[in-house]
């Protein structure tokens, strides 16, 4: 039995850039996002329990769902000096001997989100770690079969620590932030619709379109009920609009079988090269993989 390690590649690239000092390479490549990713990446690569490891990152910060909605988030504000290290990040995770799903058409999520999907039901899999802390991948969480992990936080979300933190399924996520909204992804949700009141209604009805329309159908107490109620059915559409942009796919297409995802260390050539070219230490390995 093992576990698959799914890394929300572009989460960690903005964390690392956020961590770290600013440095360049000897071309002048700011290089201080990409170092971090290395660091943080090796850090998990030490664990005992790490041994099938896939990569997921944003190629572009803008996919299928701009198309569908002018407010949904794009690369807007990123830093020149980040967005310049989006290449240099894929290549990091390659050079490492990870898998790589660079996302063009998807998002990161989408990968993280089918290949969570696609393997765990395998026999073999102990339990897929969804690494991030993204809310949105909070819906693919299967009792402790499926988790998400906040590594920074060091917390693990698994169905009960989701309920905790939500009030609702990870089925309902969906369903939550279309009505609550995602400020981090440019989801506006539902006005009247509040944390406290999505979850507590979700957890009754689950669904958007199972919450009765009149509120003196409500058998849950909610404050004001009458007019959230009629916020929703005044903006239904929007409603169920926006809970299908926090829908995560399930079909990304995945070339790799779950053994193509076996860690199987770090080829030193490749990775030599790689952080010569940009005036990396090899000192930035574990001590014990230096030789």
């Amino acid at each position: 039995m093992h576990k698959i390690h799914l890394i929300d590649g572009t989460y960690e690239l903005f964390r690392a850039h956020f961590a770290m000092p600013p440095l360049s390479a000897p071309d002048g490549r700011q290089i201080a996002a990409v170092r971090g990713l290395l660091r943080t990446l090796l850090s998990l690569l030490r664990q005992d329990d790490v041994s099938h490891v896939a990569f997921a990152f944003d190629r572009v910060v803008t996919s299928f769902r701009n198309q569908l909605f002018d407010g949904y988030k794009t690369g807007e504000g990123t830093p020149e000096e980040l967005a310049a290290q989006f290449g240099l990040a894929e290549q990091a995770a390659a050079a490492l001997g990870l898998v790589v799903w660079p996302m063009v058409e998807f998002e990161a999520d989408d990968a993280l989100a089918t290949a969570a999907h696609q393997w765990q039901d395998e026999p073999s899999v102990e339990q897929v770690v969804i690494c991030s802390p993204d809310k949105d991948l909070t819906q693919m969480v299967q009792g402790q079969k499926v988790v998400c992990l906040d590594r920074r936080r060091e917390i693990i979300y698994d169905q009960t620590a989701v309920i905790e933190k939500f009030g609702v399924l990870p089925k309902s996520i969906p369903d939550y932030l279309g009505l609550v909204g995602d400020a981090a992804d440019g989801i506006p949700g539902i006005p009247r619709w509040g944390s406290k009141t999505a979850g507590l209604v979700l957890s009754r009805y689950s669904h958007i379109e199972s919450i009765p329309t009149d509120a003196k159908d409500w058998d849950v107490e909610v404050r004001g009920a009458a007019g959230i109620a009629d916020s929703l059915a005044g903006r239904l559409d929007d409603a169920l609009f926006y809970r299908q942009l926090a829908t995560l796919r399930l079909d990304v297409e995945l070339d790799e079988s779950l053994e193509d995802l076996r860690w199987r260390g770090i080829d030193r050539n490749h990775f030599d090269q790689f952080c010569a070219s940009l005036g990396i230490s090899e000192n930035i390995l574990p001590h014990e993989w230096r030789t």
